[in-house]
């Protein structure tokens, strides 16, 4: 089976800084593909580029056709999804109208009350549906943006920092709803993720960036034992600490 995404000799600089350095990866459909690695590994210049964001040097194929030099609007018809670090969403609009932007980008041929019904039920924000974003805390702007991503009815969607800034138990209740979207709805999820022993949990497969370059991939807990994973992002992480 082809791979949903892949990519060929990726690059992007910023004057003499390669933040993404000649990559080349590839996820199969179906999966939860993990990323990770040190701060200003690239990871999300790597979103960026993969979802119309910035242009490269290299290749971007998706669902076996190349995607590279496309808008972010062509590559969000096509099937692919994001959400971003910070929530970005309509602060003055209610969750239902932050969902029904998403659902009328989809280009849906169904009803766009019965998506937004369903997106609410699915991600849990049923009961909050006319509350404002401005009025929402974290975990629920968050939950709104990933909502609206799945209206538009990716066949990828791509998660950056989605845990970041939330409590244990938010981060919990986030990671059974990555799992639920991947299982339930069949969609693909990458992941980029701070939090070593969430993404090694969730991952079905996991990719280390350093300075811009891929230095380990594979299975999870495989991946992790890695010396120069060890030395390079965990390693790093102590010495911040």
């Amino acid at each position: 089976m082809a791979p949903i995404l892949q990519t060929e000799n990726l690059t992007k600089r910023f004057g003499e800084l390669a933040a993404v350095d000649n990559l080349n990866f590839a996820v199969e459909k179906g999966i939860i593909y993990g990323i990770a690695g040190p701060n200003g590994a690239g990871k999300t210049t790597l979103f960026n580029l993969l979802s119309g964001v910035y242009s490269g040097r290299g290749k971007v194929l998706f669902q076996g056709e190349q995607i590279d030099s496309l808008r972010p609007y062509q590559v969000g018809r096509k099937g692919l999804a994001r959400t971003f670090q910070v929530p970005s969403l309509f602060e003055t609009l209610s969750i239902y109208d932050n969902i029904r932007v998403g659902a009328h980008f989809g280009n849906h041929s169904s009803n766009e009350d019965e998506i937004i019904q369903e997106t609410l039920k699915f991600v849990g924000l049923q009961n909050l549906a006319n509350e404002k974003g401005e009025h929402l805390s974290l975990f629920d702007k968050k939950r709104t943006m990933l909502a609206s991503a799945l209206a538009m009815n990716p066949k990828l969607l791509m998660l950056d920092e989605p845990n970041a800034g939330l409590s244990p138990r938010e981060i919990n209740d986030s990671t059974k709803l990555f799992r639920k979207i991947n299982k339930q709805k069949g969609i693909t999820l990458i992941v980029i993720e701070h939090l070593m022993k969430v993404l090694v949990d969730i991952s079905d497969e996991m990719m280390i960036l350093h300075n811009g370059k891929k230095i380990a991939y594979g299975l999870p807990k495989e991946v992790t034992k890695e010396p120069q994973v060890i030395e390079v992002y965990i390693g790093a992480e102590h010495a911040q600490s």
